[in-house]
């Protein structure tokens, strides 16, 4: 599909490995038969961003990044239903929606996830953006790209919000936060008198603090190194914190727990704190991996440690959660107030996309919000 009444925007542009991204007029057709063209007004930037600006994670450059969008339905394709003109959409990730996870209830899982997420076009190889000299630039990150006056996003990926809420504060719940929270609540099932550990308490781990408190555990344990972290944990549910600078972390949940944690959730992407995670289980406990490594990175781990004791290892994406209905339940929470996601976030004009990156990597900010757009 070729560009189509066309429209200029900016967007960030991101053209070379480790580089930051530069904010250019690209142009932007319309959406085909089975997207819609969202007006951004809010995104949240994620490590996932910054790993494929690094090639971490694979797509080709030069490319719109962002998947954490949020903004106003200005156009839908002639086979969407789900969403009208004028709507209040966030967007989440894509899939493809036919294979056998997609049917299942696991979209998050779906056989196609690295070409439907990472591709930079759609299915069919075409985009929606060139840049001001005419050549392709690569889109359809997690099919949206939402570092940009206007996205293309598949209908699969959006879901309707309520006007009364603002879009800058529900756009993060596309993916980290709902990473976090469905790592908790969907895929590791923490059950109420459970023990729970989150390592690394960046927005995700600290989602998942407050989806242990919702889902009743009664030992909610967080780890970190970074001492405003760990109060925030505490002020956010934690029932203990702990500072892997100062104490062992798995010898000290052994203490807490009298028998090892029942869950683990590892966030952080660091290798050594995952063997961590995992050797903190008690009988028949459970790890979750949501940390993003590098492709191949590996872990040592000692087997018999893992089968005497039936310690359970399970890899989780975007929390294993359908963002259709588990989205507006993290919304529905938030105004219960079990959800106070709105205490993670700082907000940035969109000019000042690389302050917002620079003070997420640093630790300044937990989860960085770029304002783009007018509700």
């Amino acid at each position: 599909m070729g560009i189509q009444e066309s429209r200029i925007i900016k967007a960030a542009v991101f053209r070379e490995t480790g580089k930051a991204p530069v904010i250019e007029n690209v142009t932007i057709g319309q959406p085909a038969d089975d997207e819609v063209l969202v007006r951004i007004v809010a995104t949240g930037i994620c490590h996932t961003d910054l790993s494929v600006r690094d090639q971490l994670l694979p797509m080709p450059l030069p490319a719109v990044l962002g998947h954490e969008g949020g903004g106003v339905v200005e156009a839908v394709g002639s086979n969407v239903t789900n969403v009208a003109l004028g709507d209040h959409v966030i967007m989440s990730y894509a899939y493809c929606g036919s294979c056998d996870l997609c049917h299942s209830g696991h979209p998050a899982h779906c056989e196609n996830v690295l070409p439907q997420c990472f591709g930079g076009s759609r299915a069919d190889g075409s985009t929606g953006i060139t840049d001001s000299a005419g050549a392709l630039v690569h889109d359809h990150f997690f099919a949206q790209s939402s570092f940009a006056e206007y996205s293309l996003a598949n209908m699969r990926n959006v879901i309707k919000v309520p006007k009364d809420l603002p879009l800058e504060l529900l756009a993060p719940l596309g993916c980290g936060l709902q990473t976090g929270a469905g790592a908790v609540l969907q895929a590791l099932k923490v059950k109420p008198g459970s023990s729970f550990v989150a390592f690394g308490l960046g927005a995700v781990g600290l989602a998942a603090i407050m989806g242990a408190k919702i889902a009743g555990a009664t030992k909610v344990i967080a780890v970190d190194i970074n001492p405003e972290r760990l109060k925030m944990a505490e002020e956010i549910g934690a029932t203990h914190t702990i500072n892997a600078k100062e104490a062992d972390p798995v010898a000290t949940i052994g203490e807490i727990t009298g028998k090892g944690a029942d869950f683990a959730l590892e966030a952080s992407g660091n290798p050594a704190v995952l063997r961590q995670a995992i050797d903190c289980l008690g009988i028949f406990g459970v790890c979750g991996i949501v940390g993003a490594p590098a492709l191949g990175t590996e872990v040592n781990v000692d087997v018999m440690g893992v089968m005497i004791p039936g310690k359970m290892v399970k890899g989780i994406v975007q929390g294993d959660a359908v963002s259709s209905t588990f989205i507006p339940s993290l919304i529905e929470f938030y105004r219960q107030g079990r959800f106070p996601f709105d205490r993670l976030i700082k907000h940035y004009d969109f000019a000042d996309i690389n302050q917002a990156i620079e003070d997420s990597e640093s630790g300044k900010t937990i989860k960085p919000v770029l304002r783009i757009g007018q509700p």
